[in-house]
Formats: structure tokens, sequence, C-alpha cells
């Protein structure tokens, strides 16, 4: 999603937040945090390319909120949000925007949201999913005329 703002927002400041589930625990863990400076004086764009439970968008917000960003200044975008997600988030940030593509209603017993577009992260990144995730199922054929 970087390259696609970039390309839009040619002097956009941007910072890295690096959050992780833990695969074990289920909780999220901050990995890596680099913020321009001052960005509390900004409005800021959050962007999670998915969002299951809203653990980890949540401890992104509670970490932009520590470095002095306003609540309302804070616009999270995600191209694809489960139903909890999208109210753990707004309930715990009301003031917090929430702009996504799509919301799917269910999370399996991973939190993974299904039917989901499997696992962005390794899709944009090349690398492989734990042999238990598997896209086929989720694969449909496309019927139509164009």
């Amino acid at each position: 999603m970087e390259p696609a703002l970039r390309a839009v927002c040619k002097d956009v400041r941007i910072g890295k937040i690096l959050i992780q589930t833990n695969q074990d625990t289920g909780e999220p863990e901050l990995h890596y945090l680099r913020l321009p400076k001052d960005i509390g004086e900004d409005h800021v764009i959050l962007m999670d390319c998915t969002v299951s439970t809203g653990a980890a968008a949540m401890m992104a917000v509670r970490v932009l909120l520590d470095h002095d960003v306003q609540e309302d200044k804070i616009l999270l975008v995600s191209l694809l949000m489960a139903e909890m997600g999208v109210h753990s988030v707004a309930y715990a940030f009301p003031q917090v925007q929430i702009i996504t593509t799509a919301v799917d209603k269910k999370v399996n017993d991973l939190f993974h949201i299904i039917p989901g577009i499997g696992n962005f992260g390794d899709r944009y990144f090349g690398t492989d999913a734990p042999p238990e995730w598997s896209d086929e199922e989720m694969d449909e054929p496309i019927v139509g005329q164009l």
C-alpha cells in the first residue's frame, strides 16, 4: 500500500510500525518502530492490508497516541477487515476514522478472515504461508463476459 501512497502523494512523510501477531499466544507484538519527527502535529494514515480482530491495529493506534498524535487525526485504511476488527477499533478509539474496501463477517479459530484474501503479506512479499493455510479453497472461478 505504501508504493501507491507515494505515487499519489510525492512528498508524504512515511513512518513504519511493524506489529506481528505471536502465533503461540495470539497477541500482537511490536517489533519495529520508526516515526517521522514531530508526528504529533500531523494527520496520520495508518495502513494495514487486513484487519482481523483489530488487536494489531489498536496497538498501532496506541503507539501513535503515545507519540502525541491526536485520535481524531488518525485514519485507519485497510483493504479488508473482519466485522470483529471494525467493532473492536471503533469501540476502543471512536474518533479514529476507518476506511476499508470490504468487511467480511467471520474469522476462523486462528482469527484469519473468512473468506478473506489469503495471507496478504505472504502474497505480497513472496514468502511461504504455513501449510495449514490454503488459498485454493477460497478461489472461485470468475464467470461472465467482458
